[in-house]
């Protein structure tokens, strides 16, 4: 029995539309010769034959242009768009995010392979990757950039599809562009010049972590135990070479032992090159005609403080230290500690200090304090101090610095006020608390190094 392959409906249309097609174009010739040839009839022996052959030639000439000036105008309102929105488009189509990715995973070959794989299928790159090995598994750090419809909740279910677990992610920016050696130079470079960096080389080094500095306990002078390094979860402490103890914390994330050997290894770095900072100075002129000079401060310049103390009344010792005078003598060691804070003086031509000015790291806040001599006082020294603490604050990218003071203490508000920048002030039982929020480094660097009348 002959197979017959039966015809698809689609064909079989197809089909009746081209017979159709052809009758129609049949049609059309006809109708178009009868048309012709009474034309023809028209032009011989009609009156006005060659006058109707004109005007059909000028009419059909003239729909010939409008056809194509309509056409062409249409074409180009077309184009346009289509030309517009592939210029636009590398305008509108929204920058890749750049994301900072922590993940674990098993230490068998192919792990990390299918991590990569996972994250290229979502068409995701990979910028930098780091490995901290582990007793059991290994520590992968990515710095990826990703489309920016990619979500973090979807990225995070792409590592973990592929074998990622403990995955923490976090947004990057710019200037984690950088890759570990050379960032781990970069603060190694800033802790040999300055032995107040070390706690804000740390910080950078680790991200978001607080950063506090212990002073060594009354036991140690008397041989007591020495606090040793050690690494418990999201917190390290490392022994200071001052005696005291650093200690690192952050949230959620453990550190690795290649973090801790980093740490350490900045630490011994402190240790080795001893008590150090900039020797650089700034001579300001005030209205009077004197010259005084602004230089750092350390351990060294405890005696020359203390001798500015006795020269202090005991209300000025009150309003800087908030306590009793007698303790004021006390409070120095810990200020001019450069593991603590940074320490800037004035002195006179004499090397006499007239002014002493603190940026103490207070965890994730700095508080900005400041004692004027009172032969020195309201003199525009303790705006010139204020300036150049709170451009050190900015330099170490802080975002605030905040004074402490009696709530009668015009002085200290006026001179916060000079700064130009914005105020938030805080008053509880007679105690007023001034934070200033600071604008980017550059722009605080600008803030003129001019006397007020204040100080």
């Amino acid at each position: 029995m002959p197979h017959t392959t039966p015809v698809p409906p689609a064909r079989a249309a197809t089909r009746h539309r081209h017979w159709g097609r052809d009758l129609t174009e049949v049609a059309a010739l006809f109708a178009a010769m009868a048309t012709a040839d009474l034309i023809a009839d028209l032009v011989n022996h009609g009156p006005d034959g060659g006058t109707l052959l004109m005007t059909s030639a000028a009419a059909l000439l003239a729909a010939a242009v409008a056809h194509l000036w309509w056409t062409r105008r249409r074409g180009r309102a077309a184009a346009a768009p289509a030309a517009g929105d592939r210029a636009a488009e590398p305008r509108t189509a929204a920058e890749p995010a750049l994301w900072r990715l922590r993940t674990t995973v098993r230490d068998t070959p192919g792990s990390l392979g299918a991590v990569c794989t996972a994250l290229a299928g979502s068409q995701v790159d990979i910028v930098t990757l780091q490995t901290h090995p582990l007793a059991e598994g290994t520590v992968d750090e990515f710095l990826l950039r990703a489309p920016a419809a990619l979500t973090a909740a979807s990225l995070v279910l792409t590592v973990a599809d592929a074998g990622g677990t403990d995955t923490w992610l976090e947004r990057a920016d710019a200037h984690d562009l950088v890759d570990t050696p050379t960032r781990m130079l970069t603060l190694a470079t800033r802790t040999a010049l300055d032995a107040a960096e070390l706690p804000l080389a740390l910080r950078q080094l680790f991200g978001r972590c607080t950063i506090r500095s212990t002073p060594a306990p009354a036991a140690a002078d008397q041989g007591g135990e020495v606090p040793q390094d050690a690494l418990l979860d999201t917190v390290m402490r490392l022994r200071d070479p001052s005696g005291g103890t650093i200690t690192v914390q952050r949230d959620h994330l453990p550190f690795t032992p290649t973090e801790f050997a980093r740490a350490r290894a900045l630490v011994e770095l402190d240790a080795r090159l001893g008590v150090r900072m900039p020797g650089s100075r700034h001579v300001v002129t005030l209205p009077e005609g004197d010259e005084l000079t602004v230089r750092r401060v350390g351990p060294e310049d405890q005696e020359a403080a203390l001798a500015m103390h006795e020269r202090c009344t005991a209300g000025t010792l009150a309003l800087r230290y908030h306590g009793p005078v007698e303790d004021a003598d006390g409070y120095l060691g810990h200020l001019l500690s450069p593991r603590f804070g940074r320490s800037l003086a004035v002195e006179t031509a004499s090397g006499r200090l007239v002014a002493l000015g603190h940026l103490l790291w207070d965890g994730d806040e700095n508080e900005v304090a400041i004692l004027v001599e009172d032969e020195w006082q309201r003199r525009g020294i303790g705006a010139v101090l204020l300036r150049k603490l709170v451009e050190l604050a900015a330099e170490a990218g802080r975002e605030s610095v905040y004074a402490v003071t009696r709530a009668t203490n015009t002085g200290m508000v006026a001179v916060m006020r000079e700064l130009g920048l914005p105020l938030d002030y805080q008053v509880e039982d007679g105690t007023l608390v001034i934070t200033a929020t600071l604008p980017p480094a550059p722009s605080v660097a600008t803030l003129p190094w001019v006397a007020g009348r204040r100080g």
